[in-house]
Order: structure tokens, then sequence, then C-alpha cells
């Protein structure tokens, strides 16, 4: 039987989701958990990888087990026996061949700013101080969500078939001191959202134009678009399947 696990993280003592030698990451944590509860080896599939620092309000997972669980009793277990940044949410029984990362047919991020420093978001959101024309930085947005081609916005020497995104919402939002970058695709590539976010600052700042932040997606050259923007901002906010794959 086939489980999916929606759980949250702080990121910040990891090395990413993904499981590593020698390097804490969430999945080897989690394996350890589930392992350690059923008494036999769990391996979970994420619906994606999040870098080192990168925190998930809402990441899923998919595990198989050969014997019937309950949901509620395993979520609490677990919580009891993971660490305090690592919660989990639910669990669900799904149907036997659907997997956590390739059925997913929308992901969300949420890149978060403060403008005042502020030692309670400290790790949690990127201090950045400098004042942003939030229109000029929204008109990239509307610009992004018509285009398909994101070379330029990834990390080099990634191994995809190609760097095509369907951008569904794109929109900064500014609050008080606070500002966001929502953006939902269905897909994203590794190191999109932070060099997404990195060169909309350029633009926010003055020292790019919208033309010029068209003509830098237009190049395919990573070189040429902004920097990645700390990953401690950055949070893996939704997930969404189809609803017939639940059980």
């Amino acid at each position: 039987m086939r489980y999916f696990i929606d759980i949250s993280y702080d990121g910040s003592n990891y090395h990413g989701w993904q499981i590593q030698n020698n390097a804490k990451t969430v999945q080897g944590v989690l394996n350890e958990a589930l392992s350690t509860i059923l008494r036999k080896d769990i391996s979970t599939i994420g619906s994606g990888r999040t870098d080192t620092g990168v925190h998930a309000m809402m990441q899923m997972v998919h595990f198989d087990c050969d014997k019937q669980i309950d949901p509620l009793q395993l979520v609490a277990k677990l919580n009891s026996l993971l660490p305090l940044d690592i919660s989990v949410n639910e669990i669900h029984l799904v149907k036997g061949e659907v997997s956590a990362r390739f059925e997913a047919t929308s992901r969300a991020y949420i890149y978060k700013i403060h403008q005042r420093k502020n030692p309670f978001k400290q790790g949690l959101s990127y201090h950045f101080h400098q004042p942003l024309d939030i229109g000029a930085m929204n008109a990239c947005c509307e610009l992004i969500k018509k285009w398909k081609d994101f070379e330029a916005m990834s990390k080099v020497k990634t191994e995809v078939n190609n760097f095509n995104c369907e951008i569904f919402t794109a929109s900064w939002e500014k609050q008080n001191d606070e500002i966001h970058f929502h953006v939902s695709a269905n897909r994203f590539l590794r190191g999109m959202v932070r060099a997404l976010v990195g060169t909309m600052l350029d633009v926010g700042q003055g020292r790019m134009t919208v033309e010029e932040f068209q003509a830098v997606l237009e190049s395919r050259d990573r070189k040429k678009a902004g920097r990645s923007v700390p990953a401690h901002g950055l949070y893996l906010r939704d997930i969404i399947y189809p609803k017939d794959i639940y059980l």
C-alpha cells in the first residue's frame, strides 16, 4: 500500500531535502523515523528537492508499506519522534502507482523579504533594505507568466530534458516592511525561483529595465541573470495533485 505524507520543515539545519552521504537531510531524518516506527526499512520519495536552507510549508512524500496503517496514529507517533523543525501534517492512503514526484500538477513557492532588521525573522526571511519598485517587479511577473524557456534562470549542469516551465501565477506583494514573491508553475528548474528573485530585485532597484529582464530570458544564459538570493527566504508552499489519486 502507498501513502502520501504532508510535512513541513524549517530547512535551516539541513543540507536540503534529498538524502546524502555524510550530510543531515530532511529525507534522511524522515526515513529513519518511519523505519523506527514501522520496524522495517522505509524509503520515501518527495515531490521534489529543496536546496540547503530552503524551507517547506508543504512537502509531499510517498512511501510503501505492506500493512495497513492508521494515519492519525502514525502522524502522532512521527511528530513525537521527529525533531521540532520537522512536522507531519497529514497522511493519506493513495492508489498504488501514484508518485508524489510525477503526479503533481502544480507547485507553488513564496520568497520572503523584510526591509527592517528584525532578529525574529533571522534565517526565515531575507533582510534586504534597499527601496524597491514593486510595479516594475510585477511587470516582470506579467512577462514570465507568458514565457516558457527558463534556461537563463536555471543552475548550470542540470540534467533535464528541457527548460520549459508553465508559470500559472506570479506576483510581488508588499505588507508593511515585508515583501513576498508568490509563484506557481507546473514545474521548476534547479535554482530557478532564487535566480528569478535576484534578477527582479535588480529591476526593482533600477539596475535593470523590464526590457533588459526580457533580454536575459531570451539569452538563455544564466551568467546574464541576477544573483541567486539566499536560500533562507524561500519556502515550498503548496503542491496540487489530481483528486482521484486518494483512496
